[in-house]
């Protein structure tokens, strides 16, 4: 994990709202816990007022810092949070701080 970048991808609101809605799909997408195991798909973070192109790129920004891990579901690609890379962010910044 690359501290730095994994801090760049949260610097964006939208981003670091994008992580938390997932940890909480019921709530933030309507979808059952148990529906969504293998992610949520990208259009639905539209929901959020921003268009398909900007939607894909923070995505993409937080896959590439390892937040999200990513799976092609037919024509869909469904989005989870890396929570294990997640807790090691936590403890890198609790060890830092």
């Amino acid at each position: 994990m690359n501290l730095e970048d994994v801090m760049k991808a949260l610097a964006h609101p939208a981003r670091l709202e994008m992580l938390i809605w997932l940890k909480d799909p019921k709530e933030h997408f309507g979808v059952d816990p148990k529906n969504a195991t293998e992610g949520i798909s990208a259009g639905q973070f539209e929901r959020c007022g921003l268009s398909q192109s900007t939607v894909s790129a923070h995505l993409s920004t937080l896959q590439r810092a390892g937040l999200l891990i990513s799976k092609r579901d037919g024509q869909k690609i469904l989005y989870r949070r890396n929570e294990e890379l997640i807790s090691e962010f936590r403890n890198a910044l609790n060890n830092q701080l």
